[in-house]
């Protein structure tokens, strides 16, 4: 697929911008505030995203069993979270998947497999995001860490991607992406992870840095994942959150990846060697 014109490549930058101008400072203004009010903003984000992958998944159909359970299964998994700690949390969002998906079997749901896998999906990222937030004295830190990582992979990737160009990453899935694209979203999310962690005070920003890299790479698989469910759908965007530029899960496909991963990072080998 050939490359917008310079003037489209613009208008979609601008939009970009635009949508990070509106959306950025709330978000971390809830991450700062943290307790209910990032716990109440996750929720409500995660259900958005819910909506969408359902819609997605089901060819645009209008709230249906698959809408209301699959609400309710991402509320419980992140209510047992709050009450029984993040074990039973992502082990209840699992369950609820394979409840989901025999509850839809019964019924004879179209496309169930797609939408119970939304429940570990999708709650999986809040739970951990929710966890990671609690975490004493560096939870906010590593959330805003989080949140500027993805969104330098965004930056980086959309800026290499466009200004370099070259071979394809993957065009049966995505036909814009390209490697370029892909190093400069980790090469970009090394140096904005590198010194954001040295900003915020984490004791080796450089390891903080190399992890970075490591989760674009995870939000870039994530991104050409939604978007090999959108091809297989024949959708090309999840909503219209941001007319003609996609909705809730077109913003959050990397996200989605990268939260799950930094919690299992910071819970494991991360937390052992002191990386914060």
């Amino acid at each position: 697929m050939a490359h917008p014109s310079a003037g489209n490549r613009l208008t979609d930058l601008q939009v970009r911008i635009l949508s990070g101008a509106v959306l950025g400072p709330a978000v971390l203004a809830a991450v700062w505030i943290g307790g209910p009010v990032f716990q109440v903003l996750v929720v409500v984000t995660a259900l958005m995203i819910v909506r969408e992958w359902v819609r997605l998944v089901t060819g645009g159909r209008a709230a249906s069993v698959g809408h209301m359970l699959s609400y309710a299964f991402v509320v419980a998994s992140l209510s047992v979270l709050l009450v029984a700690g993040p074990g039973a949390a992502v082990a209840t969002a699992a369950g609820l998947g394979v409840v989901l998906y025999g509850i839809l079997h019964v019924m004879s749901v179209a496309n169930r497999l797609y939408i119970a896998f939304g429940i570990p999906y999708i709650g999986l990222s809040a739970i951990a995001v929710v966890w990671l937030r609690g975490q004493p004295e560096t939870g906010m830190f590593m959330v805003f860490w989080l949140c500027l990582a993805v969104w330098a992979t965004d930056v980086g990737a959309f800026a290499a991607g466009r200004s370099i160009g070259g071979p394809k990453l993957a065009p049966a899935i995505s036909p814009k992406k390209t490697w370029a694209g892909l190093f400069g979203a980790m090469a970009s999310a090394a140096v904005v992870g590198g010194v954001a962690a040295a900003a915020f005070g984490a004791a080796q920003p450089a390891l903080a840095a190399a992890a970075g890299a490591v989760l674009a790479l995870l939000a870039q698989g994530g991104d050409l994942f939604e978007s090999a469910v959108k091809r297989h759908f024949g959708v090309k965007d999840s909503g219209q959150l941001i007319p003609g530029h996609g909705g809730m899960l077109d913003r959050m496909d990397g996200f989605l990846a990268a939260a799950p991963a930094l919690a299992l990072f910071h819970a494991g080998p991360g937390g052992a060697i002191g990386w914060w």
